[in-house]
């Protein structure tokens, strides 16, 4: 059991997505961002290269500044679009990270030093990115 936030659980994430083919090179080709996650007060940097998510670390605040970008919700939220994948093998239409940025106003994805390229990188690996967390639903997460 692995709990949400920690590097723990991305590790554990991380394990379950490189271990698969189903979810590696998922995108169509190579995925090379380093995405950040602001989770409460809590922020996390996962490093994706070429098909394997190769590391993730706690970081500060200013330490994402190193991030391509970084995805911002209430915990609240992180646990229904978690729970939501862990019930159905992967996110369904209200909870994908696509879905998740059309319903802000703001967006889900967004950065520091406000490189639109960088930024963008969310978007070209937008399903790489969703079946990383879709690998969560094989790992039993608490809160």
């Amino acid at each position: 059991m692995a709990k949400f936030p920690s590097v723990a659980w991305f590790d554990a994430v991380r394990r379950v997505y490189n271990a698969d083919d189903a979810y590696r090179g998922a995108g169509g080709g190579q995925c090379n961002c380093l995405m950040g996650l602001k989770v409460g007060r809590e922020r996390y940097l996962v490093t994706f290269e070429g098909e394997a998510v190769t590391g993730s670390w706690q970081c500060s605040n200013s330490e994402l500044l190193d991030a391509d970008f970084y995805l911002e919700m209430p915990l609240s939220v992180w646990r229904e679009m978690l729970n939501n994948i862990a019930e159905n093998g992967r996110a369904t239409l209200n909870y994908t990270l696509n879905t998740l940025d059309l319903d802000r106003e703001e967006g889900l994805s967004t950065s520091m030093h406000g490189d639109q390229y960088r930024e963008d990188l969310f978007f070209r690996y937008n399903q790489t990115l969703q079946f990383f967390f879709n690998a969560s639903a094989r790992v039993k997460t608490v809160y």
